[in-house]
């Protein structure tokens, strides 16, 4: 049996949601049925998870983007995907700016575009129209949360959105590689330390100001209280000076991008959030995952994850009175820490575990790609295009679209 061909389109294989998301998907789906290729505008040095497709097998290009707008990218979008020819060409996030010109030109294959950020929050009000206009001439919608095919009908008008919660590979978590204590010896933390932690990246959206405050007004008077923020982002270093100000140098620890998140979590006691808004995010799901109790404010999909009082807390967004009041409920209540921790991993098993989302997307694929019964396609893909050393060295800014 032929296999159907399947190109995911990111802006860059970034430690983001939505990149590790696309990943997920790829190596979840049905090896005997699917080939799937995957296409990077720009390169990220040191990600791990062009690892994890290449041992997958999957077929990994690089467009090299320059920053800001780039031109080139029509043509070399077009040019990869006349390459390798797919029969569902999957985008996510702003890559439908350079997309959505070549996959309109693919008449017979179907075409996705994964909504990760509330509708409002993908895509700049100058460029929406191209998302209106790919909705209304052929590409599929999913939204990751209901919040999210909300915003897409009050946006864009588009109804009866597909629904497909983002979920993740929940053993992966359960299980991780090293033990607590280890990491903690390792990291300079003792066994009677009381860890929060907070994995997002360092931007105005996940609000970590509010957090530092939260902590700053609750928890930090115990000195065994520790926050551990994992991630980068442009706001690291106003970040730091505001967790200096607030007298926290010892207790707050930056502890950059990571590859062992399940390590990580594994050694923690509590994860918090504390975004302005959200779609659905992976960090609160592999979190619970990794059995720790949540906090988060209810932004956004957070509320469909978890459910206050069982598995965790929410708190309204800014809310920085109620966000350090229930840490400190947990920091003084280890009991509860324990009981919602045990919930939020069986919840997340239940839930949340990226089987259950990769049947999801199957289906979705095999419903448009019954169509093309008849159509001659080809068993594998051809060689990828590879970018020129100076187009890797012209990627070297890692943001801007």
């Amino acid at each position: 049996m032929k296999k159907i061909k399947v190109v995911h389109i990111v802006p860059m294989l970034a430690p983001g949601g939505a990149e590790t998301l696309a990943v997920h998907i790829v190596r979840g789906l049905n090896r005997e049925r699917y080939e799937v290729a995957v296409v990077s505008l720009r390169k990220w040095p040191g990600c791990d998870l062009e690892r994890l497709l290449v041992e997958h097998g999957a077929r990994v290009s690089y467009l090299g983007k320059r920053p800001g707008f780039d031109f080139r990218m029509y043509y070399r979008v077009n040019k990869v995907l006349r390459t390798l020819r797919p029969d569902i060409i999957h985008t996510h996030l702003h890559v439908l700016r350079y997309a959505l010109p070549s996959m309109l030109s693919f008449k017979h294959a179907a075409k996705v575009h994964t909504v990760h950020n509330l509708a409002e929050r993908e895509a700049e009000p100058g460029t929406r129209w191209i998302q209106r206009y790919a909705f209304n001439h052929g590409v599929v919608a999913v939204a990751v949360s209901d919040e999210v095919a909300i915003s897409l009908e009050r946006l864009y008008g588009v109804r009866d959105c597909r629904m497909i919660a983002n979920c993740i590979p929940t053993d992966r978590y359960a299980s991780p590689q090293t033990s607590r204590r280890v990491w903690r010896a390792r990291e300079g933390f003792r066994d009677d330390d009381v860890l929060f932690v907070c994995v997002a990246r360092f931007a105005p959206q996940k609000n970590h100001s509010l957090l530092l405050e939260a902590f700053a007004q609750g928890p930090a008077s115990n000195p065994n209280a520790h926050l551990a923020l994992v991630g980068e982002g442009a706001l690291r270093g106003q970040l730091e000076l505001q967790s200096r100000n607030l007298g926290l140098a010892t207790q707050v620890h930056f502890l950059g991008l990571r590859t062992d998140i399940p390590d990580v979590l594994g050694a923690m006691d509590v994860f918090v959030l504390s975004s302005d808004y959200e779609g659905s995010p992976l960090s609160v799901i592999e979190a619970m995952a990794s059995g720790l109790p949540i906090v988060s404010t209810a932004a956004g999909g957070v509320p469909a994850l978890f459910e206050t009082g069982k598995e965790g807390f929410l708190v309204h967004t800014g809310d920085v009175k109620g966000l350090s009041d229930a840490l400190e409920l947990l920091l003084r209540d280890s009991g509860s820490r324990k009981s919602l921790g045990i919930a939020a991993a069986h919840r997340a098993k239940k839930n949340f575990d990226v089987s259950t989302m990769v049947r999801a997307y199957e289906e979705l694929y095999e419903s448009p790609v019954g169509r093309l019964r008849g159509q001659n396609l080809s068993r594998t893909f051809p060689e990828p295009v590879k970018p020129t050393e100076e187009d890797l060295v012209r990627s070297g800014d890692q943001w801007g679209t």
